[in-house]
């Protein structure tokens, strides 16, 4: 007799849920999102703002829960991840997402850029195509997330490539771009994923390693610096992916509210890093950090070793022609294209 009470007072308490569920309603979408950028960042920021405003202007229909600071990974356990559905979007560089599309490896090539109107003019005209290999793969690309141009620093001086290979160079495990230069270049990498290059500084397992001023700022990297090269290597783009059957599954009148809300938070993104990017140099001149000048003969043989390397097969995996658009692109806008 007990038991059927129990059971009625049950199945009374499911009634009284069901009548206070509104006819048709849904459960929210919730969309794991994962990054390496550290809490408290400026990407962190717009991250959750961008989340944010998307919860609001859906009514909670769609909802973003974000893991920071590398938790769930560097970036091939993020898109191992991805494949896996345990995340359903990430921000990656180009060397992670060339891991999902190659021709997204083109983006990192060394001394590709001298500025920021060369990185928006090819961005921007060759963001149709990346975009579609990235859906044929089972993604959308929801916006870019630039980091901006790399800069070489270290403990040591490394104002030569002699110092350079001599100090123990940082390569991140998820850049296999870096790995091959670095080997034409006769430099003994140390491979290691991000979160861990702090305490590879700290405890002098490396030396020197590579990064945009403002991520060096953020990933409490230049607390050990005492060098930085004034050259710039690459830059470093990023994007927000998501996969499409996550995207497929937010309610079709809120497709385009996600859309149109990363593409403008994350377009003052762009904004924000540059002038970070800025800002983190003078502070680290301020702070004492020596700014080493490389000079042309130096930086033109960097730019041989580079070449070299990428005519090595295997060394990239961007298709020969994204690979020659890209340069026609530049060359183009240095002769004044539009």
């Amino acid at each position: 007799m007990r038991s059927f009470k129990q059971i009625g007072l049950v199945l009374l308490v499911m009634g009284a849920a069901c009548a206070l569920t509104p006819a048709g309603a849904q459960s929210p979408t919730v969309i794991k999102f994962a990054t390496l950028a550290p809490e408290g960042s400026s990407w962190m920021q717009i991250f959750k703002a961008a989340a944010d405003e998307v919860q609001q202007k859906t009514g909670s229909a769609v909802q973003f829960k974000i893991y920071p600071g590398g938790v769930m990974g560097d970036e091939k356990d993020m898109v191992r991840k991805l494949h896996i559905g345990q995340i359903h979007s990430a921000v990656l560089t180009s060397a992670g997402m060339s891991g999902i599309s190659p021709d997204m490896d083109v983006l990192q090539i060394p001394f590709l850029f001298n500025s920021y109107p060369e990185v928006d003019h090819v961005v921007d005209k060759v963001e149709p195509a990346l975009s579609k290999g990235l859906a044929e793969k089972g993604y959308v690309l929801l916006g870019w997330s630039e980091a901006g141009f790399v800069n070489l620093m270290a403990t040591v001086p490394v104002d030569t490539l002699e110092k350079v290979r001599k100090s123990k160079v940082w390569i991140w495990s998820d850049a296999p771009m870096a790995a091959v230069i670095f080997k034409e270049a006769g430099v003994p990498g140390v491979p290691l994923n991000i979160p861990d290059v702090l305490v590879g500084l700290q405890t002098g397992l490396v030396e020197t390693v590579y990064a945009p001023p403002s991520a060096a700022i953020a990933l409490q990297w230049f607390t050990r610096i005492k060098y930085l090269s004034d050259t710039p290597l690459l830059f470093l783009q990023g994007g927000i992916l998501m996969k499409k059957e996550t995207f497929d599954g937010i309610p079709a009148a809120h497709q385009a509210v996600v859309l149109e809300i990363f593409r403008k938070h994350f377009g003052k993104l762009r904004e924000v890093i540059r002038k970070e990017n800025q800002d983190s140099l003078n502070l680290m001149r301020r702070q004492g950090v020596q700014f080493m000048t490389l000079s042309p003969e130096q930086i033109d043989e960097y730019k041989r070793i580079t070449e070299r390397a990428m005519s090595r097969e295997g060394s990239h995996k961007y298709s020969t022609a994204m690979g020659a658009e890209v340069a026609a692109l530049v060359q183009a806008f240095r002769g004044g294209a539009k």
